[in-house]
């Protein structure tokens, strides 16, 4: 056969031999989640269309992650309600507040994403899990009510864009600043309904940490999914999370693919995606002087304890600039815990930078860390819309864990490798 990775796991899923693009599937759900913002509307579309119980409570998961703590009663009353629903449908897999973290963290750390599985999530970023070899996509609320009644969906095969990093990365150099410079290529609406794999030396040199990195993103060029294919890192990755079996499925040779595009990264240079779209990426020798406000480290792209390290690597006996309010929120419970042992969380403290507890925070401008008028903020989250994160006259560049931290003490866009040592 002459398969993609996308295309064998939706024909195993549909239970065919094979599929092609534009073919329509009715789908066999491996994993299905939703988290307290989209869960209310998901259970409002489920009892209108007569739900009764969900067709499996072990494969729903279930994660507090964007109001956590609850900041309002409304919120608080949302969240009773989610727990109520948890408890009458007998789910398994629920993580409320203080027992996990931001929901795509907490599926490919706890183990729920696996290769070769098709996990359908109320919530665009969920192609994160195409980290681990998994077709992973994001469904509105009244989707993902179907999902919880039939187990299944129909989806559309789409076409697939390949992608081949090449080179090798310099210090302070990361997995943010490929993805950036790739949808910067791309263009935000390039791969509109298409798979983008990422293979090359630089993929295969990534860890799972980056690599979710990069699928996160995938979303923000319009991708239905990304995927890297499983390999024996992905393997062991995941072995170490779950005891259940599954089948790592790979690319035939001869695959056919819609478009190939290179990368050479050899002598990339820091990305920083510019006001106020995704693909408006420049490297940062010509962003300018940007004075910011606010820096940011977290959320579900760039809160794993890989990110962390490298802020902290840079953030280690300075002192953050008087004016830049820098905030600090690991990605989960268990990196929390990893980077308190480690010391990161003692140098953020001591730097001046506020750590909070694992949520999606500042990213999405509903809990904690809002921009005023005239404000700008540099952070590592992904979308930097009009309003994404509080005022619409406020300003939001992405860029690295590593800028973020570089920018904080110097209160302007920095190129993290200037301050090396």
């Amino acid at each position: 056969m002459n398969l993609n990775i996308v295309e064998k796991i939706l024909a195993r899923a549909s239970g065919q031999a094979s599929v092609k693009p534009n073919d329509i599937v009715e789908a066999n759900v491996d994993a299905a989640m939703f988290h307290d913002l989209t869960g209310p509307l998901t259970i409002k579309a489920f009892k209108e269309m007569g739900g009764r119980r969900v067709w499996s409570s072990d494969k729903v998961v279930v994660i507090f992650d964007h109001l956590v703590p609850a900041d309002t009663a409304r919120a608080a009353g949302l969240h009773k309600a989610l727990r109520d629903f948890v408890k009458e449908q007998s789910i398994i897999n629920f993580y409320d507040v203080g027992r996990g973290g931001i929901c795509h963290q907490i599926m490919v750390e706890k183990g729920h994403a696996k290769p070769g599985l098709l996990i359908i999530g109320a919530d665009s970023h969920t192609c994160t899990y195409g980290a681990v070899g998994a077709f992973a996509t994001g469904v509105g609320a009244t989707d993902m009510a179907a999902v919880l009644i039939t187990g299944k969906i129909w989806l559309r095969v789409p076409e697939v864009i390949h992608t081949v990093l090449k080179g090798r990365l310099g210090s302070f150099i990361t997995p943010k600043d490929v993805i950036l410079h790739v949808i910067g290529r791309i263009r935000c609406d390039g791969a509109v309904y298409k798979g983008v794999t990422f293979t090359g030396k630089v993929a295969e040199s990534m860890s799972i940490d980056g690599r979710m990195t990069m699928c996160n993103m995938a979303v923000e060029m319009g991708a239905k999914t990304g995927i890297v294919e499983p390999d024996q890192r992905t393997i062991e990755y995941v072995s170490a999370r779950t005891e259940d079996s599954f089948t790592p499925l790979g690319s035939d040779v001869d695959a056919q693919y819609l478009d190939s595009l290179e990368f050479d990264l050899e002598k990339l240079e820091p990305q920083v995606a510019c006001p106020h779209s995704v693909d408006n990426v420049k490297p940062i020798s010509e962003v300018g002087n940007v004075e910011v406000d606010q820096a940011f480290i977290g959320s579900c792209t760039n809160g794993r304890l890989e990110d962390l390290r490298v802020a902290a690597k840079i953030l280690e006996g300075r002192r953050i600039r008087e004016g830049v309010r820098t905030i600090v929120i690991p990605a989960s419970q268990g990196i929390y815990l990893k980077a308190v042992e480690e010391g990161l969380i003692q140098t953020f403290i001591q730097s001046g930078a506020l750590v909070c507890n694992p949520t999606c925070g500042p990213c999405l401008g509903a809990h904690m860390g809002l921009l005023a008028d005239g404000e700008a903020c540099v952070t590592s989250s992904n979308r930097n819309f009009i309003g994404r994160m509080g005022s619409p006259n406020a300003s939001v560049y992405l860029a690295s864990p590593a800028t973020v931290a570089a920018s904080a003490i110097t209160g302007r866009i920095t190129d993290p490798r200037t301050l090396m040592r």
